[in-house]
Formats: structure tokens, C-alpha cells, sequence
């Protein structure tokens, strides 16, 4: 079990760091203009803090948890930009690709999370 959840701190942290980046990025490349753009780094934030967490104390299972819960409510808050992920795609216009990028980018990486957790808690059995 121990390898499977440093597996999942180290991907934590690593994905923890994109979606502040993202957040950050985003946030400056619509000028500013409004806090949302913000909401990965926010993710960002805690994916780090749970995997810190994980990886300092021995609340290895809590974390491994948080981390799948985060990823999962990463995707679940993202999913409503799956239409206008769709009309980029096939070339439509959308009001911010930006954002769109944004929520896309959140939803990979929070499936990411979802199944390296998933992964961790079923070599856990």
C-alpha cells in the first residue's frame, strides 16, 4: 500500500501545481476580469495540502480520500462546460475558449485523481 499512495501524494503535488498554474494562467489571460478563473488554483491548493498532509502525518488514508473526493468534485463542477468543450472542438464559437480550456484542463486532471485514488484504495483490499 505504501507505494500506491505515495503514487497518488506525488500526483497530488504534481497536479496540485497544474491547476494552480492553470488557475493562475487563466486568471491572467482574461485580464483580470473575473475571480472564476481562479477556482483551479483554488483545487490546485488543496490537492497540495492533501498530499502534504498524506505524506507528513499518518493520516495517509484521509488524504488519499480527499484527493480522489477533489478530483471528483473537480469533474462534477467542471461537466457543465462539456457543450462548449464539444463546440470548440468541432470549430463553433463559445464566449471564453479560455475558460473552456480552463474547464477542460479540469476535468482531465480531476478524472486523473479520481483513478490513481481509485487505484490506491482497491490495492488497499
Amino acid at each position: 500500500m505504501a507505494d500506491s499512495t505515495q503514487f497518488v501524494f506525488t500526483s497530488g503535488l504534481i497536479i496540485g501545481v497544474a491547476l494552480v498554474v492553470l488557475g493562475v494562467g487563466a486568471w491572467v489571460l482574461t485580464d483580470f476580469a473575473s475571480i472564476t478563473a481562479l477556482i483551479p488554483a483554488f483545487f490546485g491548493i488543496l490537492a497540495v495540502g492533501f498530499a502534504s498532509v498524506g505524506r507528513e502525518t499518518d493520516r495517509e488514508r484521509l488524504s488519499v480520500y480527499g484527493i480522489g473526493a477533489l478530483g471528483a468534485l473537480a469533474v462534477l463542477g467542471s461537466l457543465r462546460a462539456v457543450p462548449e468543450i464539444l463546440a470548440v472542438a468541432t470549430g463553433g464559437e463559445v464566449g471564453s475558449v479560455v475558460a473552456v480550456a480552463s474547464q477542460g484542463t479540469m476535468i482531465v486532471l480531476g478524472v486523473v485523481l479520481v483513478v490513481v485514488a481509485a487505484r490506491a484504495v482497491a490495492a488497499e483490499r
